[in-house]
């Protein structure tokens, strides 16, 4: 059982979190983790991993893993495999691949449609994802806006990191992606299932993003922050 709730401690599925920290009775809950009915005021790790907590109230398990599983609501980055009528598959890095209209885009009709090819980088939300249904993507939100969503330029570069990464990256106050910005102008969209697609003024930046976010899956931010200084 884990009683402490220091960041990095190593936790295993099956340990139990104890005096669960709570404002006003809510405590938000993040990847590796589950709610205990008995005892009380009680979490379950459901993943190994590393504990985190950030006050006042959130907790989740950080990994290295990097096989995704597909969730309702996550933002991916997805390499178009096949076209077939007015459906797309894309391969989003999970167990099989995703489904994507041609429809499903801002702005699209049966008579005008984007213009995507295999081998094209698309970055979406998925729609559906149940165990016994395929992946559905789409690339509006609810008001049929595309937002940042939708076709990706080809001039980019495509990587994969691990999941426990991706956390870190989506941080708000995470300092990696804007210690980059500091050295070179970038455009970078990271998805929720591992896939980063990253575009520059040339090769050299992009490979020192890529370089750079390496580097982050064994060190933390202290260490990258200050490769990014020394690469201006």
């Amino acid at each position: 059982m884990v009683e402490d709730v220091n960041e990095n401690t190593t936790v295993f599925p099956g340990e139990v979190i104890k005096d669960v920290k709570a404002v006003k009775g809510v405590t938000i809950l993040g990847p590796g983790l589950k709610r205990n009915e008995d005892p009380p005021n009680t979490l379950r790790i459901t993943r190994a991993g590393k504990l985190q907590f950030k006050p006042p109230n959130i907790y989740w398990v950080s990994h290295n893993h990097k096989r995704y599983i597909p969730k309702r609501g996550d933002l991916v980055v997805g390499i178009i495999v096949k076209k077939a009528g007015d459906s797309l598959r894309i391969d989003i890095g999970s167990g099989e691949y995703a489904s994507l209209s041609m429809l499903a885009f801002e702005g699209a009709t049966k008579k005008q449609k984007p213009d995507v090819q295999v081998g094209d980088v698309i970055y979406g939300k998925l729609l559906n994802a149940h165990r016994e249904m395929e992946p559905e993507l789409v690339c509006v939100d609810s008001y049929f806006k595309a937002g940042k969503m939708g076709p990706l330029s080809n001039d980019g570069f495509v990587f994969t990191v691990s999941l426990g990464l991706v956390h870190r990256l989506l941080d708000p106050e995470n300092p990696i992606l804007t210690a980059l910005g500091k050295v070179f102008p970038y455009e970078i969209a990271v998805g929720m299932n591992g896939k980063v697609w990253v575009n520059g003024r040339n090769t050299k930046e992009v490979l020192t993003v890529l370089r750079c976010l390496e580097t982050a899956e064994l060190h933390d931010d202290k260490v990258i922050v200050e490769l990014c200084r020394q690469s201006k």
